[in-house]
């Protein structure tokens, strides 16, 4: 028997080059634009109204979906969310002396 080898075991997931978490935020746009279409069209909007803010917004949504993509790559996203959230620097308002001092220890009894 022959058997095929996967070898796309341990990679990242990839599709026309958005990779791992950009493709969620490219289904959940889409899918987000076609719900509020649908709201819309129930609703009573006129069909051409309708039609350009889907059209308009899924091609914001893929627009900014590739240009995250090209600018963060693969990991860089959730880099620049997680360096948001460090503090730009730590305040310590204690005094020097206070690190210095030697403190005595008590005797054994």
């Amino acid at each position: 028997m022959n058997y095929n080898i996967n070898k796309g075991i341990g990679r990242t997931v990839e599709f026309k080059g958005l990779k791992s978490q950009y493709l969620f935020i490219f289904a959940g746009g889409l899918l987000g634009t076609l719900l509020l279409v649908m709201v819309l069209y129930m609703a009573g909007v006129n069909s051409f109204i309708c039609l350009f803010l889907g059209a308009g917004g899924a091609s914001l949504i893929i627009w900014q979906t590739f240009s995250l993509n090209k600018k963060y790559g693969e990991h860089g996203l959730m880099k620049a969310g997680a360096k948001k959230r460090h503090p730009r620097y730590i305040i310590c308002r204690n005094r020097v002396q206070r690190y210095l001092r030697i403190t005595a220890k008590p005797d054994a009894l």
